[in-house]
């Protein structure tokens, strides 16, 4: 399996930088309805995962919330309690299939560590499938 066969690649990809506001974030996950989305430096690097979970506990840890209190806060600022592992660009079936049991999708990044999409478990899945009907005879 070549990753970039099944690779969203970032202009399709929702995500968010780590100077956003805490409200741009959760705007951001609002309006295309994700729990989850990558975090990128503003020259485009891989930093981790903002989780609906990570807002939650900040807004519970601090006792309040409002839409101003939302737009001083930065993404960079918040504590998240796990980040997605990535993989680079050459990254066999193997490495996708370990992650994708425990993440959704696996950012994928290049030898700089930009940046450049995501593999989705459902890639993998139908990947999987398909391969197992081929060596099955369309069984």
């Amino acid at each position: 399996m070549n990753v970039l066969f099944h690779l969203i690649p970032k202009e399709k990809v929702a995500f968010i930088y780590d100077n956003f506001t805490l409200r741009q974030a959760m705007e951001k996950m609002e309006y295309h309805r994700y729990t989850a989305v990558p975090i990128l430096s503003e020259s485009g690097k891989y930093i981790g995962i903002l989780r609906e979970g990570d807002i939650l506990w900040h807004i519970k840890n601090i006792n309040r919330f409002d839409l101003q209190y939302a737009e001083s806060i930065l993404v960079k600022d918040l504590n998240r309690k796990k980040d997605h592992a990535n993989v680079n660009i050459d990254a066999d079936i193997d490495e996708l299939i370990k992650l994708s049991v425990d993440q959704n999708f696996i950012p994928v990044v290049d030898d700089r560590k930009n940046f450049i999409g995501i593999v989705t478990r459902k890639a993998i899945i139908t990947h999987l499938a398909q391969k197992y009907k081929e060596n099955n005879n369309g069984i």
